[in-house]
């Protein structure tokens, strides 16, 4: 059971105040975040405009790497970061200063090639899966049982219609035997019940400014490192 920062995601300049966009912020963000308890680190890598960019993730892993020695560090792989499956894949194979993992969201396209792109440069898979048909698709791959961890992320608002879509991972996941790590979060409205959630079943969980920007008080956090003393507190 730990917990995650996911400290920016795809999230509008104008989201919160304390949003980490540049590689300087997002190690000092980072490094606070690990101060406050979080295991490991979620960031989407910005270029120098605080556009989204798989280019940037080298010089972003070096130096939050190099704030956070020893914490492991993961990336997203979304494909609308590029907008362009081969740009994708090469801009994955070039990278040089690796991350510990990356996620990748069974919902796209083009995630089995990322998967065994990542697989083959020794980078870990996060297998994100925000539907029972995700789940599916995931244990019909034969590199499944080689992934880091499941990452059952809910988009639904509403809590039973979210639950509903847990249950459903969890029974896909079960029949076939796939026996791997989870990691489960939600998102804004539910953030904070799937913390919670993800205690019960001593699931990991991960919270940020990626997912929401309150508490679970309902008031806004000052920043990603009070929503992780907020959710480490909670995982107890």
């Amino acid at each position: 059971m730990i917990v995650q920062a996911c400290i920016n995601g795809a999230r509008p300049f104008d989201y919160h105040p304390a949003l980490p966009l540049t590689v300087e912020a997002m190690a000092r963000d980072s490094a606070a975040c690990v101060a406050a308890g979080a295991a490991e680190i979620h960031l989407h890598a910005r270029a120098a405009d605080g556009r989204e960019s798989l280019a940037a993730v080298d010089e972003t892993i070096r130096l939050v790497r190099r704030a956070c020695p020893g914490t492991l560090l993961g990336v997203s792989t979304g494909a609308w970061i590029e907008n362009d499956q081969r740009r994708t894949r090469d801009y994955i194979a070039a990278w040089r200063v690796l991350p510990d993992y990356a996620s990748v969201n069974l919902s796209e396209p083009d995630a089995p090639a990322i998967i065994g792109l990542l697989q083959g440069m020794g980078v870990g898979v996060e297998a994100g899966l925000a539907s029972i048909d995700d789940a599916k698709r995931l244990v019909a791959l034969p590199e499944c049982r080689r992934v880091l961890r499941i990452l059952i992320e809910i988009e639904e608002q509403e809590i039973q219609a979210g639950e509903a879509v847990v249950d459903g991972i969890v029974t896909v996941l079960g029949e076939a035997g796939l026996a791997r790590p989870i990691l489960l979060h939600g998102a804004d409205a539910t953030v904070w019940h799937f913390v919670e959630l993800a205690r019960q079943h001593r699931w990991s969980t991960r919270v940020g400014l990626e997912d929401g920007c309150r508490r679970a008080t309902g008031e806004v956090a000052r920043d990603n490192a009070q929503l992780v003393t907020d959710a480490v507190r909670m995982m107890g």
